[in-house]
Parts: structure tokens; sequence; C-alpha cells
């Protein structure tokens, strides 16, 4: 958080709620009760649970970085789980529980990739505590795995269920009830964050388990799984199954900067803003950068091209119908899960390429993978246990009052916008329109942001995130995960979030900010005032 930019924004009543860890501070020792009851979570007996290890830490202060603000933390009880309910399930819970303030909410967080270990919940963790939650989350139940590695699970199905099914509320309802035995009392509330596989866990909640959550922030969930990873190793393959058509980072720079400008020309971005506003509505060709002459970082040559018409199109069968869904204009940068990263190999093999694996076994070869001939046998292999998220129903969610949002980076690579975008219309046809969606679920898309944040876009809008940078406020204006629990508390849903882009790693000057609009409604400029500032643009429902 950045005070100093909310000054103007908030009354000076609201600016201690926002610092919290100033009353932490002032408290007495939250050790000497917190440390009882969390000796005595080593002898609490649950179904199917085995409690590892229950230990307090001690309370941290904010720190401030070279990438702004980093929250403190209150001191609170560690609690490492595993529950094991069927053979060959072994789901991994952690449970962070503050010794003091505790304001009765239960917060689930996400993992990312094939999970495995904790890691990736930590960051929404943090935030969790900050706010005086009960926070946990889960390996998935796929350890020995890791989230760029999932070959540990060949020959294991039960852990695929886990991880595209099960892990999630195997957590949270052994969450609810070490938070229960630690507390005296049950949750009185209960949110979930996560993005990418944590999206999907989010996803999974809201579709099979209405009851676990009151309010669920997902960003860049996976749907699909199974073409997920097929649309990966398809990038892959156009890059690397012959010589001359891997895609430098000098060229991603200028196939970059060339699809930004056609998308200005065709009205589908403002001039001068280094990202694509409406990607989903522009067209680009890379043909337009050919070689005329020899070979340089100024043109692409003929398989370079290629490369690129693939990884626009997506998966595309013999008869030249897309599949899947690709990339859109825009996404093209290099650097960490951006085209580069699409590229290159992980340990010899394709990113995420594992899930292949179990299908094909430790000897399946990418090089001699065919979109016609392997996805039905992929598809009829793993459909049933890893992709629910492309079943189900929001009704039972919406009929208990659950509030749904989800946000989903425009430049993303790793998993397709256009997924997000397909996910919503099938709800809103399910329960007879946008209208009535909209009053249980909204989503975001997220002009130049890439897979669950970075970028070049105004990419700074949701505390629970992780990723630096923070927003400069943390209230319903600017921060999505508070933006969630007012709408669910409150009754207010969101009409716009304001993003925000710095000018600088220190987060202390905003260069931009930007209104993200619910889909279907996009964010027009006004045509006078500045482009960084919010209020020059309006949120407007187009008929094209």
């Amino acid at each position: 958080m950045k005070p100093k930019h909310c000054l103007a924004l908030l009354a000076a009543s609201a600016i201690g709620a926002l610092v919290p860890h100033l009353a932490w501070a002032e408290a007495g020792d939250p050790l000497a009760d917190g440390g009882i009851r969390c000796a005595a979570m080593m002898r609490l007996k649950l179904p199917d649970t085995t409690i590892l290890s229950a230990a307090m830490v001690p309370a941290k202060p904010t720190e401030s970085t070279a990438a702004g603000d980093v929250p403190g933390y209150r001191s609170f009880c560690r609690v490492v789980a595993r529950v094991r309910a069927e053979p060959g399930s072994d789901v991994g819970v952690e449970l962070w529980l503050p010794a003091q303030g505790w304001n009765g909410v239960f917060h689930g967080n996400g993992s990312g990739g094939f999970g495995g270990n904790f890691v990736l919940g930590y960051p929404g963790m943090v935030e969790g505590l900050r706010r005086g939650f009960a926070t946990a989350t889960t390996d998935t139940g796929t350890a020995p795995a890791t989230p760029l590695e999932g070959e540990a699970l060949a020959g294991q199905p039960r852990k695929w269920r886990d991880w595209g099914r099960l892990s999630t509320h195997v957590m949270t309802v052994a969450g609810k009830a070490i938070t229960k035995a630690f507390y005296g009392k049950a949750p009185r509330k209960a949110y979930y964050t996560g993005c990418s596989t944590g999206g999907q866990m989010g996803l999974i909640e809201a579709l099979y388990y209405p009851g676990d959550y009151d309010g669920i922030l997902v960003g860049a969930p996976v749907m699909n799984r199974t073409w997920g990873h097929a649309a990966v190793l398809w990038d892959y393959a156009a890059a690397n199954r012959a010589p001359g058509h891997l895609l430098s980072d000098a060229k991603l720079k200028l196939l970059h900067k060339t699809a930004i400008a056609s998308c200005w020309r065709q009205g589908r971005g403002l001039a001068g803003d280094p990202f694509v506003s409406d990607p989903l509505r522009c067209t680009f060709d890379p043909q337009v950068l050919l070689c005329n002459g020899a070979a340089s970082d100024t043109c692409l040559t003929e398989g370079e091209v290629a490369t690129a018409r693939a990884f626009y199109a997506g998966p595309t069968g013999r008869d030249g119908k897309p599949a899947y869904f690709g990339w859109l204009p825009g996404s093209e940068m290099p650097g960490t899960f951006g085209w580069s990263f699409l590229q290159k190999p992980i340990n010899g093999q394709p990113p995420f390429g594992a899930l292949f694996q179990w299908v094909f076994g430790p000897d399946w070869d990418w090089r001699r993978f065919d979109v016609d001939r392997d996805m039905p046998i992929v598809d009829t292999r793993l459909d049933p246990i890893v992709n629910d998220a492309m079943q189900g129903s929001l009704e039972a969610f919406a009929a208990r009052g659950g509030k749904l949002i989800v946000f989903h980076g425009l430049a993303d690579t790793l998993v397709p916008p256009g997924q997000s975008v397909a996910f919503f219309d099938r709800h809103a046809e399910q329960m007879g329109g946008v209208a009535k969606l909209a009053g249980i679920a909204r989503l975001f898309l997220v002009p130049g942001m890439m897979h669950c944040g970075g970028g070049t876009g105004p990419v700074a809008f949701n505390t629970a995130s992780g990723i630096p940078q923070r927003p400069p406020c943390d209230d319903a204006q600017h921060d999505m995960f508070s933006a969630l629990i007012a709408w669910r508390e409150g009754g207010e849903a969101p009409a716009r979030i304001v993003a925000t882009r710095y000018s600088d790693d220190d987060g202390d000057v905003i260069a931009m900010q930007r209104p993200l609009c619910p889909y279907p409604a996009r964010t027009v400029y006004r045509g006078t005032g500045s482009t960084a500032a919010a209020d020059s643009f309006r949120c407007e429902v187009s008929q094209q």
C-alpha cells in the first residue's frame, strides 16, 4: 500500500484501518495465549487428517523495497497437515492463524502449474494475515511434483483428480475445522483468491462446492486443461521442430511493436500506449514483416512468420480450422511466461508437457505430436479427470449469495483470454442472460497484462496477487480483493476497478490509471483529458 497516494482519496479516519500493522505493534505480547492454543493443535483429531506441525511465527513489520512496500504480518500459528481420504490421495494443507485480531474470516488460496508445494500460496496468505483472516493453501495433492514439472505424477490418476478437482475442497474443509478448533468458533465468512491453476481451483469451488466460499476472486483461470497444455505444446513445436523458426528476443520486440501499431490504426488502442486496449477485436498478420532481402532484426524470415502465425492461431487441425484459442496481438513479449518462455525447454521437454507423459508414457516424443490423432486420446483419458471447470453451473453458488470476480490479462500467453470470455458467455446463457449473471459474477479484462501480472499495461489492482506492485489504495475502487468483499458484504457490485501503472520500481510515481470495465463493457476514451487519468475514460457496451 502507498498511503501517500490515498490521502486525497480517503478520509483521515479510514487511514488507520489501512495500516493495521501499527495497531499490532501497540498490542500486548500475542504469543502467550496464542502459543498455548497453537501447541494444542498437535493434539487435534480430524477425520483422515494428520497434523504434522503447529508452531508460532513472530510478527513482521512492513518493509520498503525497490518493488514497493512489502506488507508485514501479525504473529500467527502455522499449522501443516496432510489429508489422506482415499488410497493414492495425500493432500497437503498449510494454515496461518492470527494469534490476535482474527475477524472471523477464512481465506483460501490457490497454487499454480502442477502444484506440489505451498509456496505459490504464500503471497496471498500474507495479504490474508494483514486483513486479520485465517488463511490457508494446499499443495493440490501432487507432491513431489513442482509447479513446472509434473513427470512424477505419471501413472497416478488419483493425484490428477486431486489436482483437477478435489484438493481445494479438502483444504477448505480441513482448514475451516482447524480454524474452528483454534478459535472456538466457526468462520462467519469465507473468501478465496488464486490465479492460473489457482484460478481453476476457485472456479471448481464455485461450480461444485458452492457452500465453501462466500466470495471468489480468480485470475487467468485454467479451464480446459488438456487443450491448454496442447496450446503450449503447439507453440513449442512451431518454434523448435525445424531450424530457422525460433523467434529471438529481438524479433519478438519487433513483432510486439508492429502488432501494437497495427491495432492503433484499427482503433483498438490509443496511440502512445505500450499495449493494445482491445486485442480481441484486432487483426494482425505477421506477414507484413516478411524480409524482402537478407534476414535481419528489422524483419521476419518465412520460418519466423510461420511460427508467429501458429502462436496467434493456436492449435489447428489438418483441415485448417482452429481447434482452440491462440494468443492475442500485443502478447508477443519476451521474458518470464512470455513468447520466449513458450519456445524454451524445461529439462529437455516442452513447458508443461508432462501431462502428455501421463497419457503416452515416459517415452513420449513431442516431435511426433499430432493434434488430430493425439488429442482425442488425451481427452478420452484426462477430460473426465481434469476438465471439470468446463462443465457445471453457477446457479447454486448464486442461490446462496456467492460472488465471483474473474480477471484476465489480454497479453496472457499461458492461459488464453478468449477462454474466460467463453466461460462468461456460456454461463450467461445458462442463467438467462448477461444481466442475471452480472448479479453474481464479473469478468475484468486487463490490457497489456501478462499471465497473472506483469506486462506493459496498468497491472496493479489486486492486493492478493503477490505480484509487485500493489495498488495505491486498498479500497474497493482500486483493489479487486476489497471490491469482492464489499460486494459480498455490502451488496455493491464493482462497476469498474481503477488499475494503476507506476513509472518506477518503487511505486512512488503513478504513470497512468485506467478503469477496468466488467465484460462485455469496454474502456472507452472520452476524447478529452489526459490518457493517464482514469476519469478520462468511461465504460461502454459496444454493439460492434
